[in-house]
């Protein structure tokens, strides 16, 4: 077995062992808006629950070159934003997102996906989702890098809503083959979820 001290290694060779390594990741389209309105929609992969009492939700946002994307930004200036659960049907309009388009253009109208009224919070959320979940932020950090240049936020939101299709939904339960959730590898790839098995939790 080959033995590798990250310490000696850049952090785009890091990146790459890990989104190698740690797989498959959910994937979470994450709406958040800007101080002027403009409402933003890009996919994040690091990405997972944290608590569900209360029930929070967790997202690290990494930085370029030391610099705050807009969603993390937006989520620090207002305090809110929406995560939608990526399936098979919506993955190809996801990825389009992540286009690097400048703070004042929407991803959402650049790919044709349709914004709904949330109801507990101002940041709209995206009608083509079978799961989007409202969120209010608790608390971020400013994690990694060197000196000043930090490496990533880590963003976490306490759930304030759920929006569930009725077509997944049952008897207080979400149906995994009916969700298609979509899952990020590493490069360009993806997965859909696969064969399914099941091992009882010991006494």
């Amino acid at each position: 077995m080959r033995a590798i001290n990250p310490n000696e290694l850049t952090e785009r060779e890091n990146y790459k062992f890990l989104i190698g390594s740690i797989i498959p990741r959910p994937i979470a389209l994450i709406t958040s808006m800007s101080g002027e309105g403009v409402v933003n929609a890009v996919p994040f992969s690091f990405f997972n629950i944290v608590s569900s009492n209360p029930p929070m939700i967790s997202v690290s946002i990494q930085r370029k070159q030391g610099e705050m994307k807009d969603t993390a930004r937006n989520i620090k200036e207002n305090q809110q934003f929406v995560v939608h659960i990526v399936d098979t049907k919506n993955v190809e309009k996801v990825n389009g997102t992540a286009a690097n388009l400048a703070p004042e253009e929407s991803e959402v109208e650049k790919v044709g996906l349709t914004l709904v009224d949330s109801t507990t919070i101002r940041v709209p959320g995206i009608k083509e989702a079978k799961i989007r979940i409202e969120c209010e932020l608790e608390t971020t950090l400013e994690l990694g890098g060197v000196g000043e240049s930090k490496g990533c936020d880590l963003v976490i939101g306490k759930v304030t809503h759920y929006h569930i299709e009725d077509s997944i939904y049952d008897n207080g339960r979400i149906d995994p083959k009916k969700l298609a959730a979509i899952s990020r590898l590493a490069g360009n790839d993806y997965a859909e979820i696969g064969k399914q098995f099941t091992i009882e939790r010991p006494i």
